[in-house]
């Protein structure tokens, strides 16, 4: 099986995530993509997130009616921090017939090096980048340091995709000014939100 892995903090989930994920599956032929859903990121320590259990809800809610979208719980229900290259190699393990893509931003893609261990993450996983505008990729040369230093690495696979300018940030941002949503979100995400009163200021 040709499975993809899109992690992130969903919080929320927007339309930018489902048009990322599938145009990753129709590109690269993947028979399934997994939203890993981040309990605690390494890059991301805010104060305040959405509890997991609502951030993993609103995945479901999002990706219903589409057989070829997963919630993995392998992250979002272990002790953090987490970090990809762990990720994969729980998943390489448990699923060793299986050939694995990770599928991430073009935001993502220029912190690449960076990342811990970035060259086993190349050599478990196909990274498959969605660019963006404005977005900066990694220098050349740090790509073929990894490249070189890790002869099983795989190179970066490049994917187009409509791009979509809505971050989670912005919308959290627009909730807690009162201001609307939709058509950034799926509708039945927007309906959670407002049941659970998330990203509202507090009373």
């Amino acid at each position: 099986m040709r499975l993809g892995l899109f992690g992130g903090t969903f919080d929320p989930i927007h339309l930018g995530h489902l048009i990322l994920a599938e145009s990753c599956r129709e590109a690269m032929a993947l028979d399934l993509v997994w939203f890993v859903v981040a309990g605690q990121p390494p890059h991301k320590q805010r104060e305040g997130r959405t509890p997991v259990s609502d951030r993993l809800e609103m995945v479901r809610i999002a990706i219903a009616g589409n057989p070829a979208f997963e919630v993995s719980e392998i992250e979002a229900r272990s002790p953090g921090p987490h970090y990809t290259y762990r990720t994969l190699e729980e998943v390489a393990r448990s699923r060793p017939g299986d050939e694995l893509f990770f599928l991430i931003g073009g935001d993502s893609l220029a912190d690449l090096p960076t990342w811990r261990e970035p060259g086993r993450v190349m050599s478990l996983a196909t990274v498959v980048a969605v660019g963006r505008p404005g977005t900066a990729e990694p220098p050349a040369n740090a790509t073929r340091e990894i490249l070189d230093a890790h002869p099983d690495a795989r190179p970066i696979a490049r994917v187009d995709a409509p791009l979509v300018e809505v971050s989670s940030r912005d919308l959290r941002r627009r909730v807690a000014e009162g201001r609307s949503i939709r058509y950034l979100v799926p509708r039945g995400v927007e309906a959670y939100i407002e049941a659970h009163r998330l990203y509202r200021p507090a009373p």
